[in-house]
């Protein structure tokens, strides 16, 4: 019998936690990434990995990880990091040191597309009928701008990543890799904001890797409801 595991990328204590939960309820070997990975098994028996998502270089080293420990790759890569510079002048958004855009960038953007990268390579070795699956955890902000120099990279970051995203969806799902920008809304359309629900998103996650419903790439969703579409 084959093994499923997931590795998810940002193992924070809404989103991440829920997610990493809810996989291994249905059965995935579980592996979470994060600052305070520990390289040990924690309490669930999840496998903690140490990671910097400001270097994307250190991004094939957690795949190799999870291969050595389960005897597989993943076959669902969550992306779920984030990161964002507050401007030293609040009403300046252009106040932001360059250093600070990169690194953000690189958390928000880059990591997550070497990320990518890395799965499809990893993908191949996997028996055809494993449902090969990234999700990445997005917001309203590719979308919708909004002139809060707070979120400007933020924003950045899940503009540009919604752009890969979509297109390697276009490119890769005929041969049954999916890609998805996960976005929780509130019922009439708009951001949660601070109200993001972790259990919804693990909710929803298992069932974009499920590849049921027709879901698209930009995979908006309402707790209790899954997707939605909002124009």
């Amino acid at each position: 019998m084959s093994v499923n595991a997931v590795l998810i990328l940002g193992a924070g204590p809404r989103v991440g936690a829920s997610v990493a939960q809810k996989f291994a309820s249905s059965g995935y070997k579980v592996a979470i990434a994060s600052r305070n990975g520990t390289g040990a098994k924690t309490a669930e028996g999840f496998l903690s990995l140490k990671a910097d998502f400001a270097k994307p270089e250190s991004i094939p080293a957690l795949f190799n990880a999870v291969k050595t420990e389960f005897q597989t790759a993943p076959s669902v890569v969550v992306y779920n990091a984030a990161s964002l510079t507050n401007p030293p002048d609040k009403d300046s958004p252009l106040s932001i040191p360059v250093d600070s855009v990169v690194s953000d960038l690189n958390v928000n953007t880059v990591s997550p597309y070497a990320a990518a990268q890395q799965a499809v390579k990893e993908w191949a070795t996997l028996p055809k009928e494993a449902r090969k699956t990234f999700i990445y955890t997005g917001n309203i902000l590719n979308v919708s701008i909004l002139p809060l120099p707070v979120f400007h990279n933020l924003g950045i970051g899940k503009s540009a990543s919604a752009y890969w995203i979509g297109v390697a969806d276009a490119n890769y799902s005929p041969q049954g890799f999916r890609f998805f920008y996960a976005d929780e809304r509130t019922e009439d359309g708009k951001a949660t904001g601070a109200a993001v629900d972790g259990a919804a998103h693990g909710e929803f996650y298992a069932q974009l890797a499920s590849h049921e419903g027709n879901v698209p790439w930009h995979a908006t969703f309402v707790k209790d409801k899954g997707y939605v579409q909002f124009k």
